[in-house]
């Protein structure tokens, strides 16, 4: 075995742990925002209702394989003490137990999302839509988790993921409350010729 490859290994773990870490917040944020669009149902022509609920349904999967990958690298690398246990018991770890319990606590919000879309036919669409409210929690308690355990916190390049991020949630958040509080327009075929 290369002597190089060895010592370059652990490191390559490291940025993959960074790497996947920031893909993961950057797809929950872009499924959240989808998911703030889908519950206003939303849609246009270009974007009819079945696309933006595929791309939410597909972007929440795959940030779900990469925060699995980040949660696994984080874990194996082994260069702090993070335990299995310490990924969904809360603040319990030794290494920084406020912001990994963040992360914790994030994770079991997730799971508890993950379990109940993949259960939603049977245990109906009200308690579905109820544990789902959890995402609008999971996701700034995973941003905070990053904003405080992740070593490039203070990069400049990071610093902005982390404000578009916040800004992408935020106005989709303040665009859904402005559709559900804005007066119901009746559409009836005589208005919409008149469009």
């Amino acid at each position: 075995m290369n002597v190089a490859l060895l010592a370059t290994a652990p490191k390559a773990v490291w940025y993959l742990t960074r790497g996947t870490g920031v893909v993961s917040l950057v797809l929950l944020t872009g499924s959240v925002v989808l998911g703030v669009t889908t519950s206003a149902r939303w849609a246009t022509a270009r974007w009819p209702r079945f696309v933006v609920e595929g791309l939410h349904r597909n972007l929440s999967l795959v940030s779900t394989v990469f925060l699995a990958i980040h949660i696994v690298t984080a874990v194996a690398d082994g260069y702090v003490p993070i335990r299995w246990l310490d990924v969904v018991v809360p603040f319990g770890s030794a290494y920084q137990p406020l912001w990994l319990g963040l992360g914790a606590v994030a994770v079991d919000l997730l799971v508890a999302v993950i379990v109940t879309s993949l259960l939603r036919v049977r245990i109906g669409q009200r308690v579905w839509r109820a544990v789902h409210w959890l995402a609008y929690a999971c996701w700034p308690v995973a941003a905070v988790h990053g904003l405080g355990v992740g070593s490039d916190n203070a990069q400049t390049w990071m610093l902005a993921v982390d404000i578009a991020a916040t800004a992408a949630v935020l106005a989709a958040v303040w665009w859904r409350l402005s559709v559900a509080t804005a007066p119901a327009r009746r559409h009836s075929p005589a208005l919409e010729a008149v469009r």
